[in-house]
C-alpha cells in the first residue's frame, strides 16, 4: 500500500507519545511492530518532542515493550536544545532552565553549566514541560530575557495528553516568558524543522527519502512538512480525521495506527 504512493522511502522518523504508547500503554504489539520495521530493511529513528525524558529514560520505557534500541536512534527535544546550544553558544555557556530535573541532565550532558535564579551571565533562558512552574520561576527567565538573555524552547506543545484528558504543555510556560518579557522564543521541536533536520542527519538521509511518522497534525506533520519531509498521520493519538479536514497540505498518508502502516507497507 505505503510503496505504491511512495517508492523511494529509505527511512522512517516516528514519534512517541501517541504513536507508540498512550501514557503507560503500548498502542500494538511493540515488538512485532518494530521487527516488521527491520525486516523492510528501513532504517529508522524516533523523535519526540518530549523533553522531560532524558535518552536512558526512553530506552527504560521501550524496553518494557520489549523495544531495545540504542541512543543513537531516539532524539527528543531536550537532547536538540542541547545540540543546538553547544553548537551556537559552546561548552560552558551558562543557561537559566524552567523544565524538569532530566532536562537540566540532558543539557549539562552538553557541557552547558545551568543555573539558578539570581546568578549572573546568563546566556540563554530554556524553557520546556516543568510540573513545578510557577511565578519565581517566571519571573526569573522574564528578567534575563529583558537584559538579553537569548529565549529558547524546547518545544510549543500547549497541551499533553493525560489519563484524565489534556494537560498543560510546555508552550504555556513558554508562552509565559514571552508575553512577560515581550520577546519571542527560538523553539527546537516540532513543528519547527530543527529536531526533525537532527534526525535527518542521524539517518544519513535525504528528506526525500525519508517518511515522518506522527499523531499530531499540528507538530509533528507540520514540522515534517517544513524540513520537506514525506508525512503520514496515524489516528491513535491526538489528532482525528476532523481535524485533517481543516488542515492543508494534508498528511500523504493517513492510518489507524503504526501496525496498520508498517503491516501495509508492500
Amino acid at each position: 500500500m505505503i510503496l505504491e504512493h511512495l517508492q523511494n522511502i529509505k527511512g522512517l522518523i516516528i514519534d512517541m507519545d501517541g504513536v507508540l504508547w498512550r501514557d503507560s500503554q503500548p498502542i500494538g504489539d511493540l515488538e512485532k511492530i518494530f521487527n516488521q520495521i527491520k525486516s523492510l530493511g528501513l532504517k529508522f529513528i524516533l523523535a519526540t518532542n518530549n523533553a522531560s525524558r532524558n535518552i536512558s529514560e526512553h530506552q527504560l520505557k521501550l524496553s518494557t515493550f520489549g523495544v531495545d534500541l540504542p541512543r543513537e536512534q531516539i532524539i527528543g527535544s531536550a537532547q536538540a536544545t542541547g545540540i543546538y546550544l553547544q553548537k551556537k553558544f559552546g561548552l560552558g555557556t551558562r543557561v537559566y532552565v524552567i523544565g524538569e530535573p532530566s532536562l537540566v541532565e540532558s543539557l549539562r550532558e552538553f557541557g552547558l553549566n545551568v543555573v539558578g535564579e539570581g546568578e549572573a551571565d546568563v546566556a540563554v533562558v530554556v524553557v520546556s514541560f516543568d510540573y513545578n512552574f510557577n511565578y519565581t520561576k517566571l519571573k526569573a527567565a522574564s528578567f534575563y530575557v529583558q537584559s538579553g538573555s537569548v529565549l529558547v524552547g524546547t518545544n510549543s506543545d500547549l497541551t499533553l495528553p493525560s489519563p484524565e484528558g489534556f494537560i498543560p504543555g510546555a508552550g504555556i510556560n513558554l508562552r509565559a516568558v514571552e508575553l512577560a518579557s515581550n520577546q519571542s522564543g527560538i523553539v527546537i521541536g516540532k513543528p519547527e524543522p530543527i529536531l526533525y533536520q537532527m534526525a535527518l542527519e542521524r539517518l544519513g538521509l535525504a528528506p526525500s527519502e525519508t517518511l515522518a511518522i506522527g499523531d499530531r497534525i499540528e507538530t509533528d506533520i507540520v514540522g515534517a512538512q517544513k524540513a520537506g519531509i514525506h508525512t503520514a498521520l496515524v489516528l491513535s493519538g491526538v489528532s482525528t480525521l476532523a481535524h485533517v479536514e481543516d488542515f492543508n497540505p494534508k498528511p500523504e498518508i493517513i492510518v489507524d495506527d503504526l501496525e496498520d502502516l508498517v503491516f501495509k507497507w508492500k
